[in-house]
């Protein structure tokens, strides 16, 4: 026999053993809530209907309020070398026909369509339809 197997192994104890760290329980939002806020009921007054209605007064702030409004006559898509040979005289045709109705968009929202019309010395556009949804 050889010397390794000749030889007496002092036991083995094992190492003692300590509890794992457990993560912490997750609690619920609801439960997290609960130890953090007290709520209570609230009781507020009722108002008054004249009240209400003197509050109505202050639309006139948003009635004199302007807004740019955009009409488009028509579209058309070009090459960039096309848009880069563009000068005074150039003649861009569009996807609308003489007579079809223009689109009328306030805030980049089409609301309405119209007729190009003239107004003394200016062009003007009469409204012919308030698109629905558009309020």
């Amino acid at each position: 026999m050889s010397d390794a197997t000749t030889q007496e192994q002092a036991p083995v104890e094992p190492a003692e053993q300590t509890p794992a760290a457990q993560p912490p329980a997750e609690e619920t939002a609801q439960e997290s809530q609960d130890k953090s806020v007290e709520v209570s009921d609230v009781e507020l007054p009722e108002a008054a209907e004249s009240s209400a209605r003197q509050g109505g007064g202050q639309i006139d702030i948003l009635l004199d309020t302007t807004m740019n409004v955009s009409v488009v006559l028509g579209e058309t898509t070009m090459p960039v070398s096309d848009l880069l040979g563009l000068g005074s005289g150039s003649v861009i045709k569009l996807d609308k026909q003489v007579g079809q109705p223009v689109d009328l968009y306030l805030r980049g929202i089409r609301f309405a369509t119209g007729q190009i019309v003239v107004v003394g010395d200016n062009i003007g556009v009469r409204v012919k339809e308030i698109l629905s949804g558009s309020a």
